[in-house]
């Protein structure tokens, strides 16, 4: 029985022919995205922003009447709750964020949350109310600050670990990328605004691990390539790199589209930003380690003599009285 295989063996795809114009178009893509956040924000969750969590049992009833809720809260006129299964079907949590002011009078966090409670208990009698928990702005922002710091700290990380492990200029291509992909993304909550959370934090960081895995995979065959084939072109021997690793790109990331694809169009709601941050983050994730972490090593001027070892100067003595023995 012969093999299916999406990516023909004898595949030469020129890839660096085009890798200006999509240089130039990733830039201005990132330039926009960047322009979205500073101008329009992000629509910051109440993790980042402050509020308040109803945590409530329903105990004559075997699941929570999760769309009901929403719409009756909602109707409240204090934005829309985000609701979650905590623990049994029948009980789960009520976020909403901090009303306009609460900052500087805390009844009004208060007031909402009489009413918020006082509409669950009209409206479903069996429902219990086991607690209600507050997240103060100044908590938040210490969130919002810590989750940033570890995006950086993460990127900035990866990139020492490929500076040590091949060169300083792969260092500088893999954090190219990762800015790329993270920026494009945040790109897309602020045009969206959709809600970012931690999440979303989570699904950056992740998409930043497949994104290294993917480019670390085109780097180490880079490098193999370099050794081996000292006189190519470079661009011609990154288009042999990438077209040898293509199989495996491709087939990695139709997996997890699949998956993805499927959470997007079945999966519940309160997760929705998650699953659309990561499925943007395979498509641009490969894009840029394809066009944006391959040819900036041409413009880095990586050449065939990027992993010969430098001889010393005993080296060369040591050479020279061998050739003339």
């Amino acid at each position: 029985m012969k093999l299916l295989k999406l990516v023909p063996d004898n595949t030469n795809i020129r890839f660096l022919r085009w890798r200006v114009p999509f240089y130039v178009i990733s830039l201005l893509l990132m330039a926009a995205s960047l322009t979205l956040v500073f101008t329009k924000g992000l629509n910051l969750g109440v993790d980042f922003v402050g509020g308040q969590m109803i945590r409530t049992t329903f105990t004559q009833s075997a699941a929570a009447p999760v769309a009901e809720l929403r719409e009756q809260i909602g109707a409240l006129g204090y934005g829309d709750p985000i609701i979650q299964q905590f623990g049994k079907p029948n009980e789960i949590s009520i976020r909403m964020r901090l009303p306009e002011g609460a900052a500087a009078d805390p009844e009004l966090s208060d007031a909402m949350t009489q009413r918020i409670t006082a509409t669950l208990k009209s409206a479903h009698p069996d429902v219990r109310i086991d607690g209600v928990d507050s997240v103060s702005g100044k908590v938040s922002g210490e969130l919002f600050r810590t989750g940033m710091t570890a995006l950086l700290a993460a990127m900035i990380a990866i990139s020492i670990y490929i500076w040590i492990r091949f060169e300083w200029q792969f260092g500088v291509g893999a954090l190219f990328a990762l800015v790329h992909d993270v920026t494009l993304t945040l790109g897309l909550f602020a045009v969206t605004q959709m809600e970012f959370d931690l999440n979303i934090v989570a699904a950056i960081l992740t998409l930043i691990g497949y994104s290294l895995n993917d480019t670390i995979v085109i780097y180490d065959r880079i490098r193999e390539n370099l050794k081996k084939y000292r006189r190519m072109p470079l661009p011609e021997l990154l288009d042999l790199s990438v077209n040898e690793t293509l199989s495996r790109t491709i087939v990695t990331s139709t997996s997890l589209l699949i998956t993805l694809l499927a959470l997007l169009v079945f999966g519940p709601d309160v997760i929705f930003g998650f699953t659309a941050a990561i499925t943007l983050g395979i498509f641009v994730g490969t894009y840029s380690s394809v066009y944006m972490s391959a040819p900036i090593l041409i413009w880095l001027k990586v050449t065939s003599r990027s992993f010969v070892p430098t001889e010393s100067a005993v080296d060369k003595q040591e050479a020279a009285a061998r050739a003339q023995g």
